[in-house]
């Protein structure tokens, strides 16, 4: 049985095709401020011959017609168990949010939180920052090798940006800024994952596109004392957790 899992996000659109729990192919757009187009092109690139069932979700999993929507706290239980089994914990850094996700010894949701109400802590403030430096995002750990943190006061967005402005000003190097910013985001992350982590022993799985950086995950293990791993498709955990429900419930 072949099935799609779409997941909607507020910066980029993610999709998979698997059949019988196996990953044939997956496709990744930039959202654009216009998620149902997003979704629309990523079913276009995974498009097969006759009709695959779709199971949505994220932020626009209502905005196209599917045969399933789940919610992203499931979605990413699921995918986080099928790219790292041993996964027990969840630490999820989107474009606009952050999610933390404890899991108990059989995979099953216990307990979560969200932060949607703030950029902090989320990708959308890495980007912005890393804008005001002058630095691409996706050279964040060659930037930052040799860097020395600089703390960060702030951890609102806007004034983050004055206080990273202020610091050039002074003269203090770009890169120490900017693993400061990552001290900063991972200690407030580390914060919102105690607030669900539990004795259950294990690996915390890193999904979103902040997964990609090596530097940010031994900060999150540093402040977190925990293992953290990640995955190469980690961006695609929402959407491989939504196909995965799809096939359990035989769409």
């Amino acid at each position: 049985m072949k099935i799609i899992g779409l997941d909607s996000g507020s910066t980029t659109t993610k999709g998979v095709l698997l059949s019988d729990g196996q990953l044939l192919a997956q496709s990744l757009v930039l959202t654009a401020g216009n998620p149902r187009k997003a979704m629309e092109q990523v079913l276009t690139h995974l498009a097969q011959s006759g009709k695959t069932p779709v199971v949505t979700t994220g932020y626009g999993r209502k905005l196209i017609d599917s045969d399933k929507s789940v919610t992203e706290i499931t979605c990413h239980a699921k995918g986080a168990a099928f790219l790292h089994p041993e996964t027990v914990g969840i630490i999820d850094i989107g474009g606009q949010d952050s999610k933390t996700i404890q899991l108990d010894n059989m995979g099953f949701v216990t307990e979560f939180n969200m932060n949607d109400k703030c950029a902090a802590g989320t990708g959308r403030f890495v980007e912005v920052l890393m804008t005001i430096l002058d630095e691409p995002i996706e050279q964040l750990d060659t930037f930052v090798k040799t860097a020395q943190p600089l703390k960060i006061n702030s951890m609102c967005t806007v004034f983050a940006e004055t206080e990273v402005i202020s610091l050039i000003a002074k003269g203090e190097e770009r890169e120490d800024i900017a693993l400061g910013v990552l001290h900063s985001i991972c200690q407030r992350i580390a914060n919102q994952f105690t607030r669900v982590s539990s004795s259950v022993k294990g690996d915390v799985f890193f999904s979103g596109g902040l997964a990609k950086s090596d530097v940010m995950r031994q900060i999150l293990s540093e402040y977190t004392g925990r293992h953290i791993v990640t995955h190469p498709l980690a961006q695609y955990t929402g959407a491989i957790g939504a196909a995965i429900l799809g096939m359990k419930k035989h769409l």
